[in-house]
């Protein structure tokens, strides 16, 4: 296995993420992080990552259900709010080829967990705490 200085977030790195567009609605990325057990969707646009939501930015949905909004009503106020309106941004990347370590500093330094990872301004994949981890664990 490669160095901690050799070894590169592309090889790390989850390709082919599931991704929205900012303009799709957040009942898709609810359901998405629920189907598919994921807790951050690069959002696009042309190819470019222009946002992130989070499980922490769906997180105001537990707050209507507090409120009392039943599931039903829920989910119609969630087919009313685009990404773009709740997603992260401006959106920390990190290059293919940096390396593991950095990405775990950029991560620790902005309290986030995930980057997006860019090739010649293009997303490629994206780099979680988790897969941090996995590299850790089998060294």
């Amino acid at each position: 296995m490669r160095s901690d200085e050799e070894t590169k977030v592309q090889d790390i790195m989850t390709k082919n993420p599931h991704t929205l567009e900012a303009d799709n609605v957040l009942d898709l990325a609810d359901d998405l992080m629920s189907m598919e057990r994921v807790r951050h969707i690069p959002i696009l646009e042309r190819g470019k990552v222009v946002g992130i939501v989070s499980q922490r930015d769906l997180f105001f949905s537990a707050l209507d259900k507090i409120l009392g909004i039943r599931q039903k009503e829920q989910k119609d106020l969630m087919k009313t709010i685009r990404a773009r309106e709740v997603m992260s941004h401006p959106v920390i990347t990190i290059s293919a080829g940096a390396s593991v370590k950095e990405a775990a500093r950029l991560m620790g330094e902005n309290k986030i967990g995930c980057l997006p990872v860019v090739k010649d301004k293009q997303f490629v994949g994206l780099v979680t705490e988790t897969d941090i981890l996995r590299y850790v664990a089998a060294r």
